[in-house]
């Protein structure tokens, strides 16, 4: 028994974390199977041309309102102002052509994807930065990822909600930022130039890998030390058996 228990503990040591993690796509509707090269990508996607999980096609389409990415209406409450438009965009592109997601993928199974985002941990300023933008905004739902009245093909408003006051739904840029999409964020008070969060916002190289990259390793060593924990516990009590 002993035996078999030390070979399962073993094969966890040697199961550590892929480093394909640090660049990879979510098998999700519109993601590419790989990473690479997008030179076409456009306006707000652009700052991910050099390796991207989106095409040029989801790029141009993430700027389209009700898309036929997801067909999502951002106008349920009356027109969304471009201030606040801009950031559902970025978080759009973010989504869809981001290839250092991986320590944060959890499997789902749903019709459209079977990967999503779980407690992605987003820089304070792009989370305060959308809720600053869109604060004068109405919504009528503080989760957008489910609850609608697609009876239509698009998204409305589902029976007995009213249309309310961005700070009624989402007091702080927290609440909005881990309500808004099942927590996919998380948020933090790390800043961007702490190498801690990822970064909706960036211009020139990716700034996301290296702090997925701290994520992944984090993960790693706590993986490690349970495991040789667990190796230890094991050997010591063999001794006490023999």
């Amino acid at each position: 028994m002993w035996v078999v228990v030390l070979v399962m503990l073993l094969a966890l040591s040697s199961g550590s974390h892929s480093l394909d993690k640090l660049n990879m796509c979510m098998d999700a509707t519109h993601h590419k199977v790989k990473p690479g090269p997008e030179g076409q990508l456009y306006l707000q996607c652009a700052p991910w041309r050099d390796n991207a999980c989106c095409t040029a096609n989801t790029s141009a389409e993430a700027h389209n309102d009700n898309s036929y990415l997801y067909n999502f209406n951002w106008n349920h409450c009356g027109a969304m102002r471009p201030k606040c438009k801009q950031h559902f965009i970025q978080d759009t592109c973010f989504y869809e052509c981001s290839p250092h997601l991986g320590p944060w993928i959890q499997p789902v199974d749903q019709t459209w994807r079977k990967e999503r985002i779980l407690n992605v941990p987003l820089c304070m300023e792009d989370c305060h930065d959308w809720w600053e933008d869109c604060k004068d905004e109405m919504t009528c739902k503080s989760n957008w990822h489910k609850g609608w009245d697609w009876s239509s093909g698009i998204n409305k408003c589902p029976d007995g909600s009213k249309c309310r006051k961005w700070t009624d739904v989402y007091p702080t840029p927290k609440s909005m930022c881990e309500q808004i999409w099942s927590n996919s964020y998380l948020y933090t008070t790390h800043s961007k130039t702490s190498g801690r969060c990822m970064q909706l916002w960036f211009t020139g190289s990716n700034p996301n890998k290296k702090v997925a990259e701290y994520y992944l390793n984090n993960a790693q060593q706590h993986h490690s030390l349970t495991v040789t924990s667990l190796l230890f516990l094991a050997v010591s009590s063999l001794s006490v058996l023999s």
